[in-house]
Parts: structure tokens; C-alpha cells; sequence
């Protein structure tokens, strides 16, 4: 096989500079893994907050009266009372050429993956491709979500089409073509050489190209051969900034698959870490089914899971053990995926409903604390990017969300009444929708207004 030895480096910057913009309003922002250090000591709450932005990044962020006289000549922030300002949503695992999968009906993940195959088949045709990324693009602002790390097609042209339409709007986004070689329709398989040659045109391409990171993503181990494993795992070698993200023990029946193709390996994981693919930049979705000693080894390599509650719940995969992922000695890193197209919803305020339902379901009561932690610090963490985004932190890029507590007459009724900080969050993440959304801003500028006459692009 032939091999590339260029070595990428991983993007830090926005580079769209923008002129200073302050936001005002309750703003709410993570110190801490909650999971770990208790709600009070994790989660920061200003009742007046100030946020003042620069060239694509936060440069002060605290109490209002504390930076006002802080704020560049001329800025005016953009006042939000009686909202909520957060950092920007991140979508841990999603499909974007599965949108138009969504509500497919299926007995079973195997008969529903029958409807996404058809979808994706589509995503041959380039003019589809950026018609559909436009619109996925559109729905994650939509929805609060300002970074996302996505499955792209087997065509690279589906991949260059979504990293288009993310710069476009100055969002970040990881995302990669994906890797088959065989058990998918015959359309959509690659080849090990073709898997190795086209995706290292499109990291040479997007990888540290504005906010774009590149995501190396076999869909999942029985759809790659041994062969094209080792290209993965070549390519990760060539360019080690980059990510990893496929999927693992989503459903009981793939286990035994693994084991049919893979008899040399122990288990599952061991596919993964046999080719060199877990690590402090993988995310592995689902995970369900993972065994404790699976986990443990995902812990100590610094390999994420991304739980996908929305879907499990949907296809009926099973319960994600978020306790005991996040509890003991060596916990995961785990994020939320919205896992579009099995998942129906875009919106990570509902994602945190669904975790904490399927919490509920093995005994454990997810607070919202933790489920907005999942859906920010803890995504920016999975994706390897902790410093970059996810917290509000000065230094960071300017990636937030303005959710709005009255949006609709149930979730205003319910807010009004809300004790603290912490009950109001939790009535956001079993009430609040795309709707709860009042603005979302990538790198300093406002990409999505609800209330505006043009809401994309408003700012």
C-alpha cells in the first residue's frame, strides 16, 4: 500500500476575523467534569454575565459589572435577559448523509441500516451532496450546535460538499468519507488503496483548513476488511492530529459478527487497538454493549464514547451504562450524539432528555447539570478540543448559545417557577426543542437568529 509520511497539524484558530462583539445575559459555563467533582464545584453561573469577543474568540468572560469597563470603544452588547447563554452544542456522532433517513422505519437495526444504504447512495451525486449539507448545516445552528463530528459518504465529493457549507458559516466541523470494502451494497464500497488515496487528499485538503478537522472513519468493523484497517491505521500514523470516529457494540448481534470475522482478535475493542485505532482522538459511537474491561481499556487510552440516547432508544439497541462509564477509578470520556438519521431530532436538548430517560431506565438519575456537561465540555473533550471550545473560556473560540426559557407557553410556565440554576437547566432538557434556540454564534458572529426576518446569516 502505498503511504504518505506527511504529518498534519491540528487547527486552533478561526480564521474568519471579526470585528469586537460583546453579548450580555445569564450565562452558564463548565470549571469541571461534574461526574467527578460534584454539580456546585463543575458548573459556573452568572445571573448578569458579559461576554466580550474578538477576532473569533472570547476574550473576557465573567460578571457584568466586573468587564464593562472592559468593553472595546463603540460596543454595544447584544443584550439577552432572561435567557440563558451557554457554550455552542457539541454533536458527538451524527450522519449527514443519513438526514433524509430520519423517521425510516425498521423491525431492527440491520432492516432500518436497508433505508440509510439507499440514502447514501445518493450522495454519488455532488449537486445532492451540497444540497443536503446546506440544509444539515442550517438545522445543527438551528438547533444550538456550533461543532459536530459527522459521517460523510464513500464518495469523497460528499465530504468536500459538507466542509463547503460548515466554512460557509463558520461553524466547526469533523468529518470524513467512510471506509467500506465489503457487507454494504455494492455502490458504496471502496477499496483499501482507494480508503488510503482518497481520504489523504481530503485531509491535505481540509484538515487545519479553517475550523475543519478531518475524521479517518470506517463505518464499522464488519464493513472493513483486515486490509483496510491497516490503511486506517497507516493513515493515522501519516497524520496523527487527525481523528478517528466509527462505530462499536451499537447492537447485541454485531458482537458475535465481529467474532466471526475477526477470530484472531479478543473481542470487539481488540479489532480496533489491534490496528492502532483507539486513542486520546477517537470517538467510538454507541458503545452499549461494551464489556467493563472494554471500558476500562477505552478509559486508560483516552478513547471516547459517544452516547447516542435518541437513537438506542429509537432502534431499540439498548441502554447506554453512562453510571458505570463515569464512575470508578478510570472513567470515559463520553459525549452526546444526536446520531441523525436512527436519532429524529437534531436538537441536544432533547438528547439530554433521552439520556437522562435511559438513565432512568438502569436506575441512575441524571441531573442536567451533567447532561449539559455531556453536551458541551464533554464533547469538546471527546473531540480532543477541551481548550479550544466548550467551556466560555477567554482564549477560546467564540462558539455560543442563547437558549430562551419562555419559547414556548409549557417550558415558560415551567422556567417560572424554577428554583435555581439547576432546575431551570433540567426543565430546558426535558422541554426545550429547536424552538428554545434564540441565537447561535460561531467564531464571533451571529450564524442563526430565530426572531430575525433572515435567520441565517443574521449576524
Amino acid at each position: 500500500m502505498t503511504t504518505s509520511a506527511t504529518t498534519s497539524t491540528t487547527p486552533d484558530t478561526p480564521t474568519t476575523h471579526t470585528a469586537p462583539l460583546a453579548v450580555r445575559g445569564p450565562l452558564v459555563r463548565f470549571r469541571a467534569d461534574p461526574f467527578r467533582t460534584g454539580n456546585a464545584a463543575a458548573l459556573e453561573h452568572e445571573p448578569d454575565g458579559l461576554l466580550i469577543c474578538a477576532d473569533g474568540r472570547i476574550t473576557a468572560a465573567g460578571p457584568y459589572a466586573a468587564l464593562r469597563d472592559r468593553l472595546p470603544a463603540g460596543t454595544e452588547p447584544v443584550h439577552y435577559p432572561g435567557h440563558l447563554i451557554t457554550a455552542g452544542f457539541v454533536d458527538a456522532h451524527t450522519h449527514y448523509v443519513q438526514m433524509e433517513a430520519v423517521a425510516a422505519f425498521g423491525a431492527e437495526l440491520p432492516d432500518w441500516l436497508d433505508h440509510t444504504y439507499v440514502a447514501e447512495e445518493r450522495f454519488a451525486d455532488g449537486a445532492h451532496a451540497r444540497r443536503v449539507a446546506a440544509s444539515f448545516c442550517d438545522e445543527l445552528l438551528r438547533n444550538g450546535t456550533t461543532t459536530a463530528l459527522a459521517f460523510a459518504a464513500v464518495y469523497p465529493d460528499s465530504a468536500d460538499a459538507l466542509f463547503e457549507e460548515a466554512t460557509r458559516r463558520g461553524m466547526r466541523i469533523a468529518a470524513g468519507k467512510v471506509l467500506m470494502d465489503r457487507n454494504a451494497p455494492d455502490a458504496l464500497l471502496d477499496t483499501a488503496q482507494r480508503a488510503y488515496d482518497e481520504s489523504a487528499a481530503l485531509i491535505q485538503r481540509w484538515h487545519g483548513t479553517g475550523r475543519n478537522l478531518y475524521a479517518i472513519t470506517p463505518r464499522f468493523a464488519p464493513a472493513s476488511t483486515p486490509d483496510q484497517l491497516e490503511a486506517a491505521r497507516a493513515l493515522h500514523a501519516a497524520h496523527p492530529t487527525t481523528l478517528v470516529h466509527t462505530h462499536i457494540a451499537e447492537h447485541p448481534d454485531e458482537i458475535p459478527w465481529v467474532r466471526s470475522l475477526f477470530p484472531d482478535r479478543d473481542g470487539y475493542l481488540d479489532v480496533y487497538d489491534h490496528y492502532g485505532l483507539l486513542g486520546p482522538r477517537t470517538v467510538l459511537a454507541h458503545g452499549i454493549h461494551l464489556t467493563a474491561a472494554e471500558r476500562d481499556r477505552c478509559a486508560r487510552t483516552g478513547t471516547a464514547v459517544a452516547h447516542c440516547p435518541s437513537s438506542n432508544l429509537y432502534l431499540g439497541s439498548g441502554l447506554f451504562p453512562l453510571r458505570e462509564a463515569k464512575e470508578g477509578d478510570h472513567p470515559l470520556t463520553v459525549a452526546l450524539g444526536t446520531d441523525i438519521g436512527a436519532g429524529t431530532s437534531f436538537a441536544l436538548l432533547q438528547t439530554m432528555r433521552d439520556a437522562h430517560r435511559v438513565a432512568k431506565l438502569r436506575g441512575y438519575a441524571l441531573d442536567a447539570v451533567k447532561a449539559f456537561y455531556l453536551a458541551t465540555r464533554g464533547g469538546a473533550e471527546a473531540l480532543g478540543l477541551a481548550g479550544t471550545i466548550g467551556s466560555l473560556t477567554p482564549g477560546q473560540e467564540a462558539d455560543f448559545t442563547v437558549l430562551d426559557p419562555r419559547a414556548t407557553p409549557l417550558l415558560a410556565d415551567r422556567t417560572s417557577r424554577a428554583e435555581d440554576i439547576e432546575d431551570l437547566l433540567f426543565a430546558l432538557c426535558i422541554l426545550g426543542d429547536d424552538r428554545t434556540v434564540r441565537a447561535t454564534y460561531t467564531a464571533g458572529r451571529r450564524a442563526y437568529d430565530r426572531d430575525a426576518a433572515t435567520p441565517f446569516g443574521a449576524g
